[in-house]
């Protein structure tokens, strides 16, 4: 088993697609068969398995996302780092911090048009870590 961190650096909310740099990371350690497992240790961002052949998918999801969890809501009462802090611990927690890929062929098995996304869900830039456990 061997694990990595890959720190990913945001300009804000929207989605960043990492599938590039986790594939680099199979393939570096030469992991043929496995699994890979991702972690993302913060509570503002999430991991999706998305769609990456038509960027409107993400546009979507991002509008959605603004109707159900909208920023400086008179409800929240969490707002410590200002209007975004809430909303973005609730798409959070409606989305995923962790997922796992299979690994076939030296490769992680994605489908033709899935890709994995980091999603940042505050307006303003951060820099993310995430953890990357790779079983053979």
């Amino acid at each position: 088993m061997k694990q990595e961190m890959l720190n990913i650096e945001t300009n804000g909310r929207g989605t960043y697609e990492i599938s590039g740099e986790v594939q680099n990371l199979v393939a570096k350690n030469n992991i043929k068969t496995g699994l890979c497992h991702l972690f993302l240790q913060h509570t503002s961002a999430s991991l999706i398995l998305c769609e990456n052949a038509d960027a409107s998918v993400r546009t979507d999801l991002e509008n959605f996302m603004a109707r159900i969890a909208p920023d400086g809501a008179p409800e929240y009462q969490h707002d410590m780092e200002g209007p975004d802090d809430m909303p973005a611990h609730i798409r959070s927690i409606l989305t995923q911090n962790s997922m796992s890929i299979p690994i076939t062929n030296g490769r992680c098995t994605l489908g033709t048009w899935q890709g994995i996304y980091l999603w940042e869900h505050r307006t303003r830039g951060h820099r993310r870590k995430l953890v990357i456990t790779l079983q053979d």
